[in-house]
Parts: C-alpha cells; structure tokens; sequence
C-alpha cells in the first residue's frame, strides 16, 4: 500500500521537482500513456488529472501499466548498483576503509562524481560510512570479549584511533564504555506511573534510560562496573519532569538526553523527536528525514535500539496504513501514549 503519511499533493510535489531520494518509496502512474516512472523520472510532467500513485512496480503493474524505459523504474540504475557494490566493498574491509579514489575506480565513475552519488543515495559520505560503520561494529563488540579484540574487529588500525573516533559519540567516555561503566555514575529509580513501573537512569549528562517492567538488574547487565545510586537530590528534579512528560505528554524536549549510536540511528531519533505530539510517521518517513528513504528497516532497526522511551517517541512510528507495529514494551501502552496525545 502507499504510505499513507505522504499525500498525493506532496508525492506530486515530489514528482515535479525530480526528487532521487524518493526513488523506491513510490512510483508514479500516468494513465494516459499507461506507464509508470521513478519520481525523478526526467520526461517531461504529465497532467496531474492522469496521475496516480501506488507504493510498489508490482501494484502499479497490477493496474494494468507498464514500466517507462528512460527511468527503468523496474530495474537497479547503473548508479544504484555503483553505490551497493561499494557498500559492500566498505563492509568486507576489516582494516582500512577503502579510499575515495578506489570505491571510484572500482564503480567506474570519477571520485568527486561518486561521492555524490553515494551522498545523495545514503545521506553520508563513503567515509563517514566507513566510520559509522566501525562506531556501531565497535559498540557491538565491547562487552562481548577482549576489548582491544573488539577495537580491532571493528576496523580500527589502533586502539588510539577508536578513542579519538568515539570519544564525543558514546555519551560517556570511550573506557568507560570498554569497562560496563567503569568511572561512571548512574543515578536510578523506579516509579510507579499511570502505564506500570517505569526505570529512568541518568548520568550527569542526562537520561540514558528510560523503559517500563524494568528494574536495576537491567541497569547492572549494561554497566555492570558502573556506580549505580539509587535517587539522589539532582535527580529527583530530573525525575519529576521525566515523569510528568509520560503522565501529561507535552513539550519534553528541555529534557536532556545522554544517548550515541551511528550517525543514522542519531537521525532517525532526531526525526523522531520532532514529530508533533498527537502525529504518527511511517518507518519510510522517517527514514526519508534521517537522508535514506530506502532505509526503512535500518529506520526500523534505529527505532529497536532506542533507550530512551517517550522522550524519544519511537512510538509514534506506524506502518504503512496504519497499523500500530510493534513496541518493546507492548502495544498497551503504544495505543495509550498516542491515545494521551491526541493520535488517531
């Protein structure tokens, strides 16, 4: 079905100003000619009256209409298949990420040409791919064995390197994360609310965690060498705003946050926290504001690994058509935060 987020006077829109990064979320279909095309199909506009929109090539060939041959909706452009081939070439690097002019020489394109290619079609450049890509490589392994193992496994020529990378993108310092929180204070409760228990943690720079049915073993599992305390002055003021933002949903964006993933998960919760309470997005809406509209499920994915329940409202995300999808903490209270908050 087509997302239901996006009206057809906005996918219209789009289709006049040959918009490349709503490639693959729609097609559109001109029924005079009985063709459809790519959004940045580059003939000339047809009359709006002849237009219509369907979320997929297999629907828009359900409607009797075949695919236009100068955009080649039906099939992979030379320069999406250039961008995957070096997607894949970064991925299987476990040492130095390829340089600009070899992901070129191997796509056949000049190296200032791809780059904006690669930019335009992941939001990223080939390098700050590589990087983001060693970040989450990175923060995945530590915890799972030999720290220094882990740096290099994730691509770092150095462990120097991994702290100079991450040292502003983990929230807290690169060790501290390498030892479960050594050198780290967490304050926590667990408050009773409208919706079950609820677990807010903070470090000194604001929430890390905020989920319900959880206590502080789920705490201790993530940072088993960190400080855990247990209320204290500073925090109960903390507290009382975190409470009242999922009591009373209003403006919570003052709270301050202490949460780091990749440079698109960092995205895809910046998106979610501009969305206006009492308003839903689709997974392909918020990919298309993280600078992917293909990434629907590393969208999805980003929503899995948020901590930060509520203040990052991963649940006013949908499907497409309007289904609730799922949610860490059930659907119960999915429906009753959107409920609060006006949400049809």
């Amino acid at each position: 079905m087509i997302d239901r987020a996006l009206t057809d006077e906005q996918r219209w829109r789009i289709a006049l100003a040959k918009d490349r990064r709503y490639d693959g979320a729609f097609v559109t279909g001109v029924h005079s000619t009985g063709i459809y095309c790519r959004p940045s199909c580059p003939a000339r506009p047809p009359k709006r009256e002849n237009v219509r929109f369907y979320a997929s090539c297999a629907e828009a060939e359900a409607a009797g209409l075949r695919a236009c041959k100068r955009c080649a909706p039906d099939r992979q452009s030379n320069e999406e298949a250039a961008v995957l081939a070096a997607i894949d070439e970064i991925r299987q690097t476990t040492d130095a990420a390829p340089t600009l002019d070899e992901l070129a020489q191997l796509t056949g394109y000049s190296p200032t040409h791809f780059q904006r290619l690669f930019k335009r079609a992941t939001g990223l450049s080939p390098a700050a791919y590589a990087r983001a890509l060693r970040e989450e490589r990175a923060r995945d392994a530590l915890g799972e064995g030999s720290v220094t193992g882990a740096i290099y496994e994730a691509g770092y020529g150095a462990p120097s390197r991994f702290y100079e990378a991450t040292k502003d993108k983990m929230g807290m310092v690169p060790s501290a994360w390498a030892k479960g929180g050594e050198g780290v204070t967490i304050h926590w409760a667990v408050v009773d609310t409208s919706l079950g228990e609820m677990l807010v943690a903070a470090t000194d720079k604001g929430v890390c965690r905020l989920s319900f049915a959880e206590g502080p073993e789920a705490l201790r599992t993530r940072f088993p060498k960190a400080a855990l305390v247990e209320g204290g002055a500073d925090f109960e003021a903390l507290l009382a705003e975190v409470v009242a933002s999922v009591e009373a949903p209003g403006d919570f964006a003052h709270i301050p946050l202490d949460v780091k993933g990749t440079a698109f998960q960092e995205a895809c919760w910046k998106a979610l926290r501009e969305i206006p309470a009492g308003e839903t997005r689709t997974y392909a809406e918020i990919a298309a504001a993280a600078g992917n509209p293909k990434a629907v499920r590393a969208a999805g994915s980003a929503n899995a690994r948020n901590n930060v329940a509520v203040l990052i409202p991963c649940h006013r995300v949908i499907r497409t058509g309007g289904d609730l999808g799922g949610y860490a903490y059930g659907l119960d209270i999915k429906r009753e935060l959107l409920r609060r908050e006006g949400a049809d």
